[in-house]
Order: C-alpha cells, then structure tokens, then sequence
C-alpha cells in the first residue's frame, strides 16, 4: 500500500533525471511525485504525461509559477504569458496543482510593496486561464529571508488575502513547513486557509541553516514540530497527501535511494 507521500523531485534532483527519480518514487512506495518544470521540459511534455501515467503515481504538485514581477514591469506581460503555458504544461501531465510563489524584487529595486502589487496583477491575468483549464493554483507564502529575491510574499495572511480579493476560485494555498514554522499566526492562518490547503510541503529548518537555499533538513534533523503542524491542517479540513521537498546539497551528494528510504522512515517516524 503506498504511503500518502509524494516525492518532489527537486529532492533527488542532482541524483535522477526524472524517469529515473518517478520510477524510484514508484519502488520506494510513495504514492506521488511532484516535478519541477526543467525536469519535465528536458523529458517531453508528452513523456512525462506517459511516465506518470504508466507509474500509477499521482502528479500532486508542478513547480513552480508566479514571479511576476522579478523581472520588471516591462518584462510583466512576457512572464503572464509563460505562466500561461505553464498551466496548459500542467494540465497536459494531469498535475494536482501549480505551485506559486511571489518572485524577487526587480533588478535595481527597493520598492517591495511594487512587488507585490505586480504578483497580484500578474495572479489576476493569468487566473482565468488557470480555471479554464481546471489547473489549482496552489498560492505558497516563502520565509521571509526570500523576500527580496524569490518570494516577496511572505506569510500565509498575505496569501490569503490576496485569494480572497480575487475571489477563491481556482486558488489554493499551499502550506510549507519550512516557509511558515515560525510564524505566530499559523494556526490562526490555516484554520482560516480551511478546505483552500491543496498541499502541504515537509523538509526541516536545521539550526544553524549554512545555505538560504541548498541547506534544508530531512525531517526530524532540525527544529520544525511536524505533527502539530500536521494536526492543524488536518484540523482546517486537510486530508490529503504531504510531499517532501528538500533542497539540500548534502542529501543532493547521497545515493538516491539512501535519500528516499531515509525520508520515508521519517515520515513515519517523525511527522506523524
């Protein structure tokens, strides 16, 4: 019986391409995978729909869209556009969800607050298409340490309020362990995310963190109190599945398989 895990596949990304990485998912007993979009650009849109299919392997999550704004308001419209495509490349392999995030400050910039607006609008454009298309939009907070160059939005009410602006339709919100642990106001935010969670991320916060990026822990290495976080999504109307997503080079340097078996046993260990 495979677990209610699913494999983002940036975990084994140094160590599999992904027929490779779906495959091992699939003999290590995760019941999903989760790939990046390089991942499935490099494989063939048609490929990949075959590989996932031909797994069994539910797709849970695509990564990753949003960052309008991190190139400018004249390069704006170029990256609606690509989000566009990217929701036509998730509904072609059957993915769960787009995951998306809040882009960087522009080059040169300071203006934080124009950021976020440029988010919001880029959501806004690309949104119908995203319904049309019956693609979620999975709206994912980043920690604030991301704020100037990947994730400008940085906490699960700014993420909420901006659905509720646009009106819920076709967004949900995607709960990250390692963005939002810290937070004061999580339970508060994902009692109120409700039935809008569609995913919820697990990797670890170690302490001390060596990397922003490429130091994340196997759950249960670091500091991160995994089943209460688990208690409280499940608590808003949460039952679906957690994905692991761990951006590491010391996992990346580990034999693929020594890194799925040992997430595996701390999911069942550690965040249950």
């Amino acid at each position: 019986m495979p677990l209610n895990l699913s494999l983002n596949l940036a975990t084994v990304r140094m160590q599999w391409k992904l027929p490779q990485a779906v495959e091992a998912a699939a003999r290590h007993g995760f019941a999903g995978v989760a790939p990046w979009r390089e991942m499935v650009q490099e494989t063939g849109i048609a490929q990949t729909a075959r590989i996932c299919l031909d797994s069994g392997l539910r797709v849970t999550g695509y990564c990753r869209g949003g960052l309008f704004g991190a190139d400018g308001r004249e390069n704006l419209k170029a990256a609606i556009d690509d989000n566009k495509r990217m929701i036509d490349e998730a509904a072609a392999i059957a993915a769960e969800c787009i995951v998306v995030i809040g882009g960087g400050l522009p080059p040169g910039s300071r203006d934080l607050p124009a950021a976020r607006a440029m988010f919001v609008e880029g959501l806004a454009a690309v949104l119908p298409h995203a319904r049309d298309c019956g693609v979620m939009l999975a709206l994912e907070p980043m920690h604030p340490m991301y704020a100037a160059d990947r994730g400008c939005i940085t906490t699960l009410r700014e993420m909420l309020d901006i659905a509720d602006t646009l009106g819920n339709d076709g967004l949900g919100i995607a709960v990250d362990t390692y963005h939002v642990w810290w937070d004061p106001e999580l339970r508060v935010q994902i009692d109120r995310a409700g039935k809008r969670i569609v995913a919820h991320h697990i990797c670890d916060w170690l302490v001390p963190t060596k990397h922003m990026l490429t130091d994340r822990g196997m759950m249960g290495d670091g500091v991160i109190d995994f089943p209460a976080i688990r208690r409280m999504v499940e608590a808003a109307g949460y039952s679906g599945i957690q994905e692991v997503e761990i951006f590491s080079d010391y996992w990346w340097g580990r034999p693929g398989d020594e890194v799925l078996a040992t997430a595996v046993e701390r999911f069942k260990t550690v965040c249950t």
